[in-house]
């Protein structure tokens, strides 16, 4: 086994879907994958069912048995071709049918934790180029290199096979690890990328035009869309049940935060409690409905000014403000600075 054993992740879950692509995997490459189920305590009735969850460490534990029991170099990178919709559970359903690939990653970025733990993505634009990023949370070494192909591989054979959008205007992959050691292998990543590979980059993630973001998806259905988003903030509210309630709250505001201000009666509502209930639980945890609300937008309003062309009277409406200036007045409450000031200083 490679790596240090000790340095396992022990924080959150992974789904039965997304594990099961690495099985896939690792029955092509001849694995019997049952005693190091057994190894990494994963009861192999769990993937018998597509809604269980296990944990981040027992997947890592998992995967570093199977990586080297493969025998195969690029583990993480052959496995992506096992990937298909159901693999990101709801989330996969949800990409397919959104308007733009803006939308999909829009999405993607709230919902991902249905899928799993194992990595955070986030969108970053700069000089016409946009960054789809993938920072993995595994910590085991050989884990993490071939987690991070897993999912960028898995990515790019999903949007060509499923989603049906052209990859041309991929610009390229970065790889913040080194290239194999063996150059031949280096046909494998082009073979699943179609593209140039950068490895040894500061971020993991895949790079394109920023005109692609905008480009209508064939498959759209908003009617669907909708149901769906519906679907998966429930299933979210039943993953976060065991946080604490600001955690909760402020994972349902960031869905709930747009075109309008969710009250903490609608809130209430979804976390199946009474409005007094949620406040005084709050208060249990020092905080109060309002000031979670203000933490969200900052946050978001943050993310949307550094990290997105988003006018900020468009900001103001993604933040649920009725009147942008409503936005104009609170974030200069809250950072001393103006909405504009700071965008400017960032550009």
């Amino acid at each position: 086994m490679t790596g240090n054993v000790a340095a396992f992740s022990d924080l959150g879950f992974a789904s039965v879907p997304a594990l099961k692509q690495y099985l896939q995997a690792a029955e092509t490459c001849g694995v019997d994958y049952l005693p190091f189920l057994e190894a990494a305590n994963i009861h192999p009735d769990v993937l018998k069912d597509n809604n269980k969850r296990i944990s981040i460490k027992a997947m890592e534990r998992l995967l570093a048995l199977l990586i080297p029991a493969s025998n195969d170099p690029c583990f993480g990178l052959h496995s992506a071709r096992f990937v298909e919709p159901a693999s990101y559970s709801v989330l996969g359903y949800i990409s397919m049918n959104c308007s733009t690939l803006r939308e999909t990653l829009a999405n993607t970025a709230i919902y991902e934790k249905i899928v799993g733990d194992m990595g955070v993505s986030s969108t970053l634009i700069e000089d016409g180029f946009v960054l789809q990023r993938w920072d993995c949370r595994f910590t085991h070494p050989l884990v993490r290199r071939h987690a991070i192909e897993n999912v960028l591989g898995s990515w790019q054979v999903y949007v060509r096979e499923f989603a049906h959008i052209d990859t041309k205007s991929i610009d390229c992959i970065w790889l913040e690890h080194s290239a194999p050691a063996d150059p031949e292998l280096l046909n494998d990543y082009q073979e699943v990328f179609g593209c140039e590979v950068h490895f040894d980059q500061a971020a993991s993630g895949i790079r394109f035009g920023e005109e692609f973001l905008d480009t209508p998806l064939p498959q759209a259905n908003k009617k669907l869309l909708m149901a769906l988003l519906d679907h998966a903030t429930q299933i979210l509210t039943e993953i976060d049940r065991d946080q604490p309630i600001t955690i909760r709250v402020k994972n349902l505001l960031r869905l709930m935060l747009k075109e309008r201000e969710p009250s903490s009666t609608q809130v209430a509502e979804l976390l199946n409690m009474s409005s007094r209930t949620l406040q005084r639980k709050l208060g249990a945890e020092g905080t109060q409905y309002q000031t979670v609300l203000n933490e969200v937008r900052l946050e978001l309003a943050l993310y949307y000014i550094e990290n997105t062309t988003l006018s900020l009277d468009q900001i103001a409406h993604e933040l649920g403000y009725g009147e942008a200036r409503s936005f104009y007045r609170s974030f200069k409450q809250w950072t001393g600075r103006t909405a504009g000031s700071y965008r400017a200083d960032i550009a």
